[in-house]
């Protein structure tokens, strides 16, 4: 029975020891930092609409590169008889 002891009890202590210093290097590197917020940030959807940035932070848009549309989406065509 004693024999036994003198096995398990030097295991034992090796092996908490090991544990600790697992431990130690997850905190140290950040592995507890948060749990929850990741899983939580999927479901905060943000419908709210954005706003409207100010004039100088428009992207330029020359008249050229601006297509004419009808009111249903289509482009418009000469409507003069010409």
């Amino acid at each position: 029975m004693m024999e036994t002891l003198y096995l398990l009890i030097p295991i034992s202590v090796v092996l908490v020891f090991l544990i600790g210093i697992a431990f130690w290097w997850s905190l140290r590197n950040g592995q507890f930092d948060d749990l929850e917020g990741p899983a939580y940030r999927i479901l905060m959807d943000d419908d709210r609409s954005r706003p409207v940035s100010p004039a100088g932070d428009a992207p330029d848009k020359s008249p050229d590169a601006k297509a004419e549309h009808a009111g249903d989406g289509s482009p418009v065509t000469n409507r003069s008889g010409s």
